[in-house]
């Protein structure tokens, strides 16, 4: 016990002073609404300020989040309903609905990209996150409203009827495109277009399980469970990884019959990404404790097997720390280590769910000796101890990061934020606390699984 209050010490500490403090209010835009996105090492804010629906999404939700793991703490409050107005005023298409992926600093057209004002189900998923957590802090109808609204869009213009999941690239009308479409896309994701992906999937099944707490709508539900299955049981191959992206009927894009060259150029369209796979692992944990499945001892044993295959083979065994790629080559009956970087999100997913399965598992020790070693790392190579925040790479393997960006488009609270709140609070150990509730739940199903 008092090794885990010396923690949650720490924890406090690095996501009070390291994160809170040195982002808000410092990101917050005040003349043009939303938040900054581009802030150097040192904390000054950057000349290009595009906002793209993903980051901006990202700090309602952890705003929201952090009111509520303070007890209510208005100040959070305020400044998630600062960038709920940008959403609902800028990143909102009010002529033909969805959200557009990225707006310039005052809500209008941007090139930056290449988006333009095309649309993706992936950034429409995060936003109705952000909506529905936004709703459990402050109970306001018109947020419901708005997060009813984006989810019928979704459901209306990406959902494959036949097929069943998402399409992700969809043109500002609301009409999905592939490469046969008379209309042609100059965005940097280009080349992942005519596929479906594991990483809209798993955030729109994120997406719709923190909607399902708040609105027990039947078709949520439906759809949450469809997810929740598709990734369970067509996503994570045999081995205990996530498979990327697939053809439309869920055929996995694989390179491994290919030549070198291909395969390295297509790297992000086929690897194996262990931070997504026990960020999966947690997520798929979360639909079915919000479905009320019970004894569901076949999520738990998947959701296991992902955990397990990353530490197998993505762990770094000298220094710590999980790899951020890894490749089954042609023949191979074991995972490679292809890209031995460690990206900050993928570390502390990694600390999140390690100590989830230390609780559910306790018996199992290795799972808190992992996640020992996992805050040591991460306080090592990650957290940036005199400038504030994490690094975006672990310095072990990438020191420029020393000087890299604190923010980006793609980098913000959201995952250090969700895991040093989530952390924080199972190390406190308060059984009111809803993350309390859903280990004991899972525990509870860990003593059905065969012995």
């Amino acid at each position: 016990m008092q090794e885990q209050a010396v923690i949650n010490k720490e924890m406090q500490k690095a996501f009070m002073d390291g994160i809170l403090k040195k982002w808000y209010p410092l990101v917050l835009d005040k003349k043009c609404g939303g938040y900054f996105t581009n802030v150097t090492h040192d904390w000054k804010l950057a000349p290009q300020q595009e906002k793209m629906i993903v980051s901006q999404a990202r700090h309602v939700w952890v705003l929201s989040k952090a009111s509520e793991f303070f007890g209510g703490v208005q100040e959070y409050e305020q400044m998630a309903r600062h960038g709920f107005s940008f959403l609902k005023n800028s990143m909102w298409d009010r002529e033909y609905g969805g959200f557009f992926q990225i707006r310039s600093r005052d809500g209008g057209m941007s090139n930056v990209n290449g988006w333009r004002d095309e649309k993706r189900a992936y950034g429409n998923a995060f936003a109705v996150y952000a909506l529905a957590a936004l709703y459990a802090q402050t109970h306001d109808a018109e947020v419901l409203e708005f997060a009813q609204m984006a989810f019928h869009w979704i459901e209306g213009h990406a959902y494959d009827s036949k097929g069943k999941g998402y399409f992700q690239f969809i043109m500002r009308t609301g009409k999905p495109f592939d490469n046969s479409s008379e209309y042609k896309t100059i965005a940097s994701d280009g080349n992942e277009l005519g596929f479906k992906d594991q990483n809209s999937s798993i955030h729109l099944m994120e997406a719709f399980t923190e909607l399902y707490h708040v609105w027990k709508d039947p078709l949520v539900r439906t759809r949450l469970q469809e997810l929740l299955e598709l990734i369970r049981d067509t996503q994570v191959a045999q081995q205990g990884y996530l498979q990327l992206f697939f053809h439309n009927d869920w055929t996995p894009v694989t390179f491994r019959d290919s030549s070198r060259e291909e395969r390295e150029a297509n790297f992000g369209l086929d690897h194996v990404s262990f931070g997504h796979d026990y960020e999966t692992a947690f997520l798929m944990l979360e639909a079915s404790y919000a479905l009320h499945l019970k004894d569901d001892i076949c999520t738990l044993t998947i959701a296991k097997k992902m955990l397990d295959h990353a530490l197998k083979y993505g762990w770094d065994k000298q220094n710590g720390g999980f790899c951020d790629g890894g490749y089954y080559f042609k023949g191979d009956n074991h995972c490679t280590i292809i890209k031995g970087t460690k990206n900050w999100w993928a570390q502390a997913e990694g600390l999140n769910a390690l100590l989830l399965f230390a609780k559910i598992f306790p018996q199992e020790t290795q799972y808190h000796e992992y996640f020992l070693r996992q805050w040591e790392y991460i306080q090592s190579f990650i957290i940036d101890a005199r400038g504030g925040d994490w690094f975006e790479g672990g310095i072990d393997k990438e020191p420029h990061y020393r000087t890299g960006p604190k923010s980006h488009m793609w980098k913000c609270t959201y995952h250090t934020g969700r895991t040093l709140m989530n952390c924080s609070t199972i190390l406190r150990g308060d059984p009111s606390k809803q993350v309390n509730k859903f280990i004991e739940h899972w525990h509870k199903t860990a003593e059905l699984l065969p012995k």
